[in-house]
């Protein structure tokens, strides 16, 4: 039976999405797997299969000791220019971080991505060694799913927001990355429409473009409200009082926020960008700038007939990500890997018998 190894620090920094995925795969394959496998968190239990979901330096240590005990799987959660866009770091050691991110990668037996144009993305950067596979993000619909009216009308008073006005959410760690300076001239384009946006600065003030957001969260436009970081079990309230869903952002791989809003069967519109066709197929509106986004909502606000389609194809979007698909690409993922050590084990007693 395969003993398997979850490695993560994700939780200690809120409001970031690789806490959110770590949880949800923790908990899918801990209940899913079956009785031939044995899963442990953050364990001292002797495992055959190890697996990082973030990239810390004692992780990195503990591949390179244990790296013919056991097989080594990494989550690919960013790339070099993911945090290029993302913190604000000095240039030598942004540089040195690169150069430790790839080896850490480079380490690794398996690299699981949560979106196949990473994979052509990782091999120019010079990961070679691992076998790089694709199994997508997964969000559980006993925690998100559509909610009743009533509920939905209770959130919204608690959040000071009005009842009847169309809302439109975004969610993530606010930095330019993500689209946010876009997010909020959307908003002043379109003042009959409330805009919210649930996520803060998790790294504090090396996250690009903190002191220009900071100062618009100081002075937002009337009809935009930010919410700070909310705790995930409150997440899928926030998400339900919004009739449909908004991320601008310019670089991404599968935001866990997506998922999210997908499972309470929200609309969704995305920047146009090449990393969302081969996941989301024709299940999200998309535009290219401000003017874009803004003629689309204003399409939903008045709309409910178009605000149904979407919603539909949403839906059928999300279905395809269910738990019963993504828990048997898990389930080979592992069986694989514990076969390779196996066999490996085989060969290296035989070579020295």
């Amino acid at each position: 039976m395969p003993t398997i190894n979850m490695r993560s620090c994700a939780n200690l920094i809120k409001g970031q999405g690789v806490g959110s995925c770590f949880d949800e795969q923790v908990r899918l394959v801990s209940d899913g797997l079956g009785p031939g496998f044995s899963v442990h968190v953050n364990s001292r239990v002797k495992s055959d299969i190890i697996h990082y979901h973030t990239v810390n330096p004692n992780y990195y240590i503990e591949r390179i000791i244990k790296k013919h005990k056991t097989a080594g799987i990494g989550y690919v959660h960013f790339l070099p220019d993911t945090l290029e866009e993302s913190l604000d770091l000095p240039f030598i050691f942004k540089k040195m971080f690169y150069r430790y991110l790839l080896g850490f990668y480079n380490s690794m037996d398996y690299l699981v991505t949560v979106n196949p144009c990473v994979i052509p993305k990782l091999r120019d950067y010079g990961v070679t060694k691992p076998k790089i596979v694709y199994i997508p993000n997964f969000v559980s619909e006993q925690k998100f799913y559509p909610q009743e009216p009533e509920t939905v009308a209770t959130t919204k008073v608690k959040y000071g927001l009005p009842l009847n006005k169309f809302t439109v959410m975004g969610a993530g760690q606010l930095q330019i990355r993500k689209g946010v300076l876009d997010f909020v001239k959307t908003a002043e384009c379109t003042p009959e429409v409330q805009f919210v946006w649930a996520g803060g600065f998790s790294f504090g003030k090396i996250t690009d473009g903190y002191e220009q957001i900071r100062k618009i969260m100081d002075n937002p436009p009337p009809n935009l409200q930010f919410l700070g970081i909310i705790p995930r079990e409150e997440m899928p309230d926030v998400y339900n009082m919004a009739d449909m869903f908004f991320l601008p952002s310019y670089d991404e791989l599968f935001p866990m926020s997506i998922l999210e809003a997908m499972c309470c069967k929200k609309p969704i519109l995305l920047r146009d960008i090449d990393i969302y066709p081969d996941i989301l197929f024709d299940s999200y509106a998309k535009g290219k700038d401000v003017e874009a986004f803004s003629q689309v909502i204003q399409s939903m606000q008045q709309s409910p007939a178009l605000v149904a389609q979407w919603k539909d194809k949403v839906w059928k979007c999300h279905l395809y990500y269910s738990e019963e698909h993504i828990l048997a690409m898990w389930r080979q993922m592992y069986a694989e890997a514990y076969g390779k050590l196996k066999s490996e084990e085989v060969l290296i007693t035989e070579g020295n018998a």
